[in-house]
C-alpha cells in the first residue's frame, strides 16, 4: 500500500480481516503472513493493540495514524478519540463505541451485516480485558 493512503478497515477482503482477528489473537503464523503478504499495516495494527510501541511508531510513520489513534483510543485515550472525531473515522469510532460495550453499536454492525467486525471488536476486548488482568497481577510483571 501507498505511503500515506488512509485505508478504512471495511475496506479489506473478508479473508484478510479475518486474518487480522487470528493477528489480534496472537497467531504468530497468521501476522508473519500480513507481513509477508502485502497487508504490513495489519500486522502492525494487531500488535500495537498488544502495546508493541515498535508497531504504534510504525504506523505513525507510514501513514496509517487513524488505526494508530485507534489503538490509543482503546486505552482510553480521550486525544486520540478526539482525532479520530476530527478525522471523520466514523467507522472507527463506531467500533470502538462496539468494544466499549454500546449495545446501539453493536445492534448497528449485526444490521449491516458486518458480522467480521463484532467478531473483531470481540477478540480486541478480549486482548484488552487480559491485559488489564495482567497489569493488576503483579505475579505476571515482568522486571
Amino acid at each position: 500500500m501507498a505511503k500515506g493512503k488512509r485505508k478504512e478497515l471495511f475496506e479489506y477482503d473478508a479473508k484478510i480481516l479475518i486474518a487480522l482477528g487470528e493477528a489480534i489473537n496472537r497467531n504468530v503464523k497468521i501476522h508473519n503472513w500480513l507481513l509477508k503478504n502485502g497487508y504490513p499495516e495489519l500486522a502492525a495494527f494487531a500488535a500495537a493493540l498488544q502495546a508493541d510501541e515498535a508497531a504504534f511508531t510504525w504506523l505513525m510513520t507510514h501513514g496509517f495514524n487513524h488505526l494508530a489513534a485507534f489503538c490509543n483510543a482503546v486505552d482510553n485515550d480521550e486525544q486520540a478519540k478526539s482525532w479520530l472525531i476530527q478525522h471523520k473515522f466514523n467507522f472507527l469510532l463506531a467500533l470502538l463505541d462496539a468494544i466499549e460495550e454500546n449495545p446501539q453499536a453493536m445492534a448497528w454492525l449485526r444490521k449491516h451485516d458486518l458480522k467480521i467486525f463484532v467478531v473483531i471488536v470481540q477478540k480486541i476486548k478480549e486482548l484488552k480485558d487480559q491485559q488489564h488482568r495482567d497489569y493488576s497481577d503483579y505475579h505476571s510483571i515482568h522486571f
